[in-house]
Order: C-alpha cells, then structure tokens, then sequence
C-alpha cells in the first residue's frame, strides 16, 4: 500500500454516514483510508468499491476489550493513523422499563467505551507526531440542551459519548483536536429512508471536523459546521 500524507480510521465505514465520510476523506486525495467493518468480508467489500487508498479491516467494537489491541495491530500493519472517526453505533428502539440491563451495557460498549478504546491506542501516536483529529459521531438524542430525545439507552451512551469528547479534549492538549458531531436526521438504515438529509449531507461536518487545521476549534459538539450547547 502506497501511504498518502494521512491515515484515517472510520468505524462503520461499510454503510451510510461511515461510507459516505470515507468516500468524502479519499476524494481529498491525500488520505488513506482504513474503512473498518463489523465483518471482514464487509470491509473488504466496501474498501474495493471505495477505490484506490481504501482498506478494509475488521474490527468488532461489542468487544471494547479487544479493540485497543486490534486498533494497534492496525497502526503496526497500516502505518501510524492520523485521524479517528468513531462512526459506528447501535440503536436499541425500547423505551423505559422495556429496556433490558444489558441493552444498555451493550449500547455504552459499542457507542462509548469502544470509542475510548480507540483513542486510548491511537491518541499516543498523535501525541508523538504532534497531530491528529478525533471525531466522534454523537446525536442531539444525547444532547442535554435538546431534551435527551430519543430511546434511551441511545441517548445516554451518546451522552457519555459527549462527555467523553469534553474530557479527551481536555486530556489530549490543544494539538490533538477532539471534537463531536450530531449529523441531523440522515436517510440510513438506522434514520430510515423518510430522513431529510442523505449520508454526503450528514457526512459533511465530520468531514471538515477531521481535516480541520491548527488552529481549528476542539472539545466541542457541532451542527452543520456550527457549535451547538451540550
């Protein structure tokens, strides 16, 4: 694999926003892309239909356990990733008492310890190069601001996400630049094909957030390019 200036990690880059975000990161065209997958068949699929300076790796982030030494095994095999995308998600549609104890846990491990996860492999590369972006893919579901919307286990695990993303900032200093995004209603499989935006449109602001320069914002929640309250 020829290395191009950066390395990307996007989790969940097989469908919807997460493709939509690996497409826009290659068309720079100086960005490899490790699109990451659930199953390595997937990935493979969607590396080979992204195009040149795409690869697909597996990574399964039910496990958070196993994330931080998969992540590892990629930067040692792909080269040193730049920029994170912490893309992927699960939704569990029950509400209240319905809910099951170990939606929830499901749902904080796949949505936010994974995450941490990640940044915890990752983020000590980028402090050594003195680079790197780090978005995480939140919701307005898991904003205070916004009333919490949405079934809760999504909404407290985007929460937490939230949270993490003030206190990674914090941690990381102000060259590793960590931000959260809420895409808005997007037409795929977990918005559904009534969403008003499609996944180019919802993939726009994690895009600019993961290429933003020095002097660009960090430890914020953003819509449409703009911050927006907790």
């Amino acid at each position: 694999m020829t290395r191009r200036d950066r390395t990307a990690l996007v989790t969940g880059a097989n469908r919807g926003i997460g493709r939509a975000i690996a497409k826009g990161l290659l068309a720079r065209g100086d960005i490899t892309v490790l699109a990451a997958a659930r199953q390595a068949a997937d990935a493979r699929e969607t590396a080979a239909g992204l195009g040149s300076g795409a690869v697909g790796v597996a990574l399964d982030l039910s496990e958070p356990e196993k994330v931080e030494v998969a992540a590892a095994a990629m930067a040692a095999e792909y080269g040193p990733v730049d920029i994170l995308v912490n893309n992927a998600a699960v939704l569990v549609p029950d509400t209240g008492l319905e809910l099951d104890t170990i939606d929830l846990v499901d749902s904080l491990a796949v949505n936010t310890v994974a995450p941490f996860a990640l940044v915890r492999a990752l983020a000590p590369g980028m402090l050594e190069r003195r680079w790197g972006r780090i978005v995480n893919l939140s919701s307005g579901w898991g904003s205070f601001s916004e009333g919490m919307g949405g079934p809760p286990a999504y909404a407290v695990s985007k929460a937490a996400l939230n949270a993490l993303t003030v206190a990674m900032a914090r941690s990381l200093g102000p060259r590793i630049k960590v931000n959260a995004v809420c895409p808005g209603w997007v037409q795929t499989r977990m918005g559904g094909a009534g969403a008003p935006r499609t996944p180019d449109e919802g993939a726009d602001t994690p895009i600019w957030l993961a290429t933003i320069p020095d002097d660009g914002p960090t430890g914020q929640l953003f819509r449409d390019r703009r911050p927006i309250p907790w």
